[in-house]
């Protein structure tokens, strides 16, 4: 039997959040890429919360990006935005989840933008 496309990256999905969990000092920094747009969620999973979320859907982003939502450059913006609402809560230190996704283009970019912003992980 042939798994689809989704289903492989669920199942990477599953075997990386057996690894991976937030707790209230390191949340988990969940992120989501569909084909034209990037979310990601800075959740603590013990008490099953999201504590910040940032998206290139948000109509303030959307205003800054010339290019389309689906580029490294949106998802650039969009880790810095999540790495500034994460320093105001007093969120630093964090867990990357990626999602399944392979750690490359668009997913990489997100991670390194909130890294010079000021998040560790």
């Amino acid at each position: 039997m042939k798994l689809t496309r989704q289903e492989s990256r669920e199942r990477r999905h599953r075997r990386v959040r057996s690894r991976v969990f937030g707790t209230s000092e390191r949340p988990r920094m969940a992120v989501f890429r569909s084909h034209n747009h990037i979310y990601v969620q800075v959740i603590d999973d013990t008490k099953q919360h999201t504590l910040v979320a940032a998206s290139t859907l948000e109509p303030d982003l959307k205003s800054k990006l010339e290019s389309a939502a689906g580029t490294c450059d949106a998802s650039t913006h969009v880790g810095r935005l999540v790495a500034e609402r994460s320093l105001s809560q007093g969120i630093t230190k964090v867990v990357f989840d990626r999602g399944g996704y392979l750690y490359h283009g668009r997913v990489k970019a997100l991670a390194d933008a909130a890294r010079e912003a000021g998040l560790d992980f």
